[in-house]
């Protein structure tokens, strides 16, 4: 999955201003899902052509041969229908051109086809007597046609006048090779063309409103939701595009009927939490570059996408990791969560899901920390106001929550943060985590009690006795005891006496033979970009 990051705007808070499609063409989640299905309706078409020439040449049809019909003709129609058909699928399949020149190409194939489909069909004749038999091929398919593929106004009612007149050209063309003479009566079976002309140029005016009606739920400001990425209890994150300068992001959308209780209050507080965190300047801490709420309450907030995976996975797959890379990246995380203390910001759900690993520009196991989305702020704000809680939030996940934070204690800090890091270190050198139990709340209770077992005790792999001991301080009960800044525990871990360090070169050798496999591994769990909103929460100044 290929990615480019956007320069961080000049002014990260301001709304998304919703901009209109250009009026002269169709949206573009519009032209690239009707490009999609020309290559389902060219395989259709050759098959139902294949179909069709078995029953003419079976005798379905030879009580009307009379043997004035052109052989040769008929072979062009049927042999030019398939052949036609197929190369638009395949066209359309292997994506060779973009979405609205595809759709224009499709618009001569709409017209070509209705020929070819005409030679066909009126290739066995009608006796002089005999009255219209009904409706035509032509007719049926420049009336199924502007409803499977969208298009412009202009251009539909063009290409469906067109491809109906291909409807008479073709029945005069094999009465005059066949020589055959054309009673006025006959000419009245092309009123059924006509009719469906008129009924597809005037249906597809209502269908076209109704799927942009629709298309307005798949799009949030100025951004074009395209694939679902993952879901969480809280919401949903999305890629997506920016309508006019086509780059990718990913979007957060947290909608009103998961939010429980007032969700004014939940849309007040996202608001001002998006806009504190917009301000945070750390490379190793996610971009957020806009973000908005939808007439129907839905709060979105729009990232930069990255392409990796969470360390949750990257330990899942590949096991435990070297003492040298778990040094590596935990550093550069301290920086992250070093800078948002010092703005005021704890995270309070540090853990490896949110620890983002990636390859950035020309760096390799370059680390983004995810979910500073949502801030609750204890006497602080960025501009002073008041502060704004929900009731009933728990904060955390309990595999990485602080003792303070278990026990309900109102005296949270910033070192809550560095306990959960500390047992994000102890994931990512021995593979498991710090406790276990039966269910959420004996694992909280024994980061409350219990006693951590040392790393070195679970694994067979060295563990050198300087991290042994930042990771097991990181992990005391009382906060005192901790590393009392970011910017300390980042300073001891690159102190860490290593065998053999974590270059960028280890790295991108690392990246280019499993890069693949790790986001195929977190794209089975949902989780190819940054993940779902956890809570988050502002210090005190310190």
């Amino acid at each position: 999955m290929s990615f480019r990051v956007w320069k961080r705007q000049s002014t990260p808070t301001a709304r998304v201003e919703t901009s209109a499609a250009p009026p002269t063409g169709l949206p573009s989640a519009l032209a690239t899902a009707g490009a999609r299905r020309l290559a389902p309706l060219g395989l259709l078409m050759a098959a139902v052509t294949v179909l069709f020439a078995v029953l003419d040449r079976s005798g379905i049809y030879s009580a009307q041969h009379d043997g004035s019909q052109s052989e040769t003709l008929w072979l062009f129609a049927v042999a030019g229908s398939i052949g036609l058909s197929l190369s638009v699928a395949w066209i359309s399949f292997r994506e060779m051109l973009p979405a609205e020149k595809l759709l224009d190409l499709a618009l001569l194939y709409e017209v070509l086809e209705a020929f070819l489909l005409s030679l066909n069909f009126h290739h066995v004749p009608l006796p002089s007597a005999t009255a219209p038999r009904g409706w035509t091929g032509v007719a049926v398919w420049i009336l199924a046609y502007p409803l499977i593929i969208p298009n412009t106004r202009g251009k539909t009612v063009a290409a469906t006048l067109a491809a109906a007149v291909m409807d008479p050209l073709g029945f005069w063309i094999n009465a005059s090779i066949a020589h055959r003479v054309i009673a006025p009566t006959m000419w009245f079976q092309f009123t059924t063309t006509l009719i469906a002309a008129g009924v597809a140029i005037f249906v597809h005016r209502f269908v076209y409103q109704l799927t942009l009606e629709a298309g307005k739920g798949n799009e949030m400001g100025s951004y074009n939701l395209e694939v679902l990425l993952g879901r969480g209890g809280m919401g949903e994150v999305w890629r997506a595009s920016h309508r006019l300068l086509a780059r990718p992001a990913a979007i957060k959308l947290i909608r009103p009927d998961a939010l429980g209780g007032d969700s004014r209050d939940w849309l007040r507080r996202f608001e001002r939490e998006a806009r504190a965190t917009a301000n945070l300047h750390s490379p190793h801490t996610v971009d957020i570059y806009d973000y908005g709420a939808t007439e129907d309450g839905t709060f979105y907030y729009v990232m930069e996408l990255l392409e990796g995976f969470d360390s949750e996975t990257l330990v899942t797959e590949f096991g435990a990791l070297p003492s040298e890379r778990a040094v590596f990246l935990l550093t550069q995380a301290c920086q992250s969560l070093a800078e948002a203390h010092q703005g005021g910001l704890i995270h309070r759900d540090v853990k490896p899901a949110n620890i983002y690993v990636c390859r950035y520009g020309l760096e390799w196991d370059f680390v983004k920390l995810l979910d500073f989305g949502l801030v609750k702020t204890t006497g602080w704000t960025p501009e002073g106001g008041r502060d704004v809680t929900v009731a009933g939030l728990i904060a955390g996940t309990p595999g990485y929550m602080s003792p303070e934070i278990g026990s309900g204690s109102p005296d949270v800090d910033w070192r809550a943060d560095i306990y959960a890091l500390g047992c994000v270190a102890y994931w990512l050198v021995t593979g498991q985590p710090v406790f276990e139990g039966s269910n959420p709340m004996q694992v909280v209770m024994s980061h409350i009690q219990k006693t951590p077992v040392p790393p070195s005790r679970r694994v067979s792999a060295k563990i050198p006795r300087e991290l042994e001991e930042i990771i097991l301080e990181c992990l005391r009960k009382d906060p005192n005891q901790r590393p009392q800044t970011m910017q300390e525990l980042g300073q001891r871990l690159q102190a860490v006496p290593l065998e053999s360090p974590w270059t960028l070169e280890r790295a991108r050798e690392w990246w280019l033979i499993n890069g693949a496999r790790g986001q195929a591994a977190a794209g089975r769990k949902g989780k190819t970009t940054s993940s779902i909103p956890a809570p988050v929460v502002a210090a005190g100044q310190h």
